[in-house]
């Protein structure tokens, strides 16, 4: 539509924030809105666009024999993982992810440096090797409802808690400043992250 050639470079949140601040791109997908909105503050970035969202869900044995199902809140989920040492992995790499996870356990009123580190994993892995470890280990951890619908090695692994508020995963889309980044292609960005919170680019992303 625009004879713009797409490149992307997926990774983290925190390294593809750190990528943009470098200028190592044209524009920015991202889901970890403390720091989008730091980022814009600190003249990196320009027009935040709401793009997408999905949510976050805590993943275990599909027996689920804690019966987190029957939970009404995460703050109970993370307690009981907490009370009854139930193995947890964390991603720690500094992704959107691993900075949600870091602040349901600060809202749970629970601070991860007590956890036992034999039981609260630091994977420092990407998603799919975190949930490859948990399928192995029957462990919990926390992942993205779309990631999880497309792993392949679920194993006994299963949704054991989703569908409250605070695990609304929301996407925005950033353009990288020209005044930081003169060699940035702004226009182009600029007409595609219009394209993308479009009527047509949010119908195809609805498709997805």
């Amino acid at each position: 539509k625009f004879g713009i050639d797409i490149r992307v470079v997926a990774v983290g949140t925190g390294q593809a924030i750190k990528n943009a601040m470098n200028g190592d791109g044209d524009l920015l997908i991202v889901h970890s809105e403390e720091d989008e909105k730091k980022f814009i503050l600190n003249g990196y970035g320009v027009e935040r666009r709401k793009l997408m969202y999905n949510d976050f869900i805590i993943i275990g044995p599909k027996k689920d024999p804690e019966k987190l199902k029957e939970k009404s809140s995460i703050k109970e989920v993370f307690q009981i993982i907490k009370e009854k040492n139930l193995p947890f992995l964390t991603r720690g790499d500094n992704s959107g992810t691993h900075k949600k996870e870091v602040s349901l356990w600060k809202n749970a009123e629970i601070n991860t440096k007590n956890l036992n580190p034999k039981n609260y994993i630091d994977a420092g892995r990407g998603m799919g090797a975190t949930l490859n470890m948990a399928a192995s280990m029957d462990a919990y951890t926390i992942t993205d409802r779309g990631t999880w619908l497309s792993f392949n090695n679920k194993q006994d692994l299963g949704i054991v808690f989703s569908g409250v508020p605070p695990l609304n995963n929301q996407y925005s889309v950033i353009l990288i400043n020209p005044k930081k980044h003169p060699h940035v292609k702004f226009k182009l960005a600029d007409n595609f992250s219009k394209w993308l919170i479009s009527e047509e680019g949010q119908t195809y992303i609805s498709k997805y």
